[in-house]
């Protein structure tokens, strides 16, 4: 499974909630798979939809679920230390880990080599971190919604990219529609 495939599986679980994707292909997928007004498409900002998703989550009690990229978290490492010291118990931070810079041209992360993401976010302080095969991220996503604690997330999953036309709505409108969507 590429990580279109994953993001397929999710869509019945989190087209209600409140989903922050991750800059380039993850956004662009997100779009054409299933606009939703309660998707934010990162745009231009690599390495901060766990930031954004984390403080969305603390500063109101819905769920929120922020699709980030091995890539981006590995651009932002200092995002793992924060989530892990401000814990929000309606934040899942799901990693969808293709061991390569997807949006880029499939170069090759760390993590496909040696580091591990899970491993990184414990060692951070993180509690409840599950680290899956694309193929179980669904079930591992149904049980982070139903509990009440942070959750994240690794999911593993094949490098590769579905062509995805770029997202031209305008920044504003994502910002407007999904602040009409949070306070919903």
């Amino acid at each position: 499974m590429i990580r279109s495939d994953v993001l397929k599986t999710l869509i019945p679980l989190i087209s209600d909630e409140l989903v922050v994707t991750n800059i380039g292909l993850p956004s662009q997928e997100m779009h054409l798979l299933d606009d939703q007004p309660s998707n934010f498409y990162m745009l231009g900002t690599m390495g901060l939809a766990s930031s954004i998703g984390l403080g969305l989550a603390l500063a109101q009690d819905k769920k929120v679920i922020a699709v980030d990229g091995d890539g981006s978290v590995l651009m932002n490492f200092g995002t793992l230390p924060t989530i892990a010291n401000n814990p929000a118990p309606n934040f899942i931070l799901l990693i969808i880990d293709n061991g390569s810079y997807g949006s880029t041209g499939d170069q090759t992360t760390y993590t496909g080599m040696k580091t591990s993401l899970a491993d990184v976010a414990r060692a951070c302080g993180c509690d409840n971190v599950v680290e899956c095969s694309a193929e179980d991220t669904k079930d591992a996503v149904v049980k982070a919604l139903a509990g009440e604690q942070m959750t994240l997330i690794i999911s593993k999953c094949e490098s590769g990219n579905i062509k995805v036309p770029v997202i031209e709505m305008d920044p504003v409108v994502i910002k407007d529609r999904f602040m009409k969507a949070v306070n919903a």
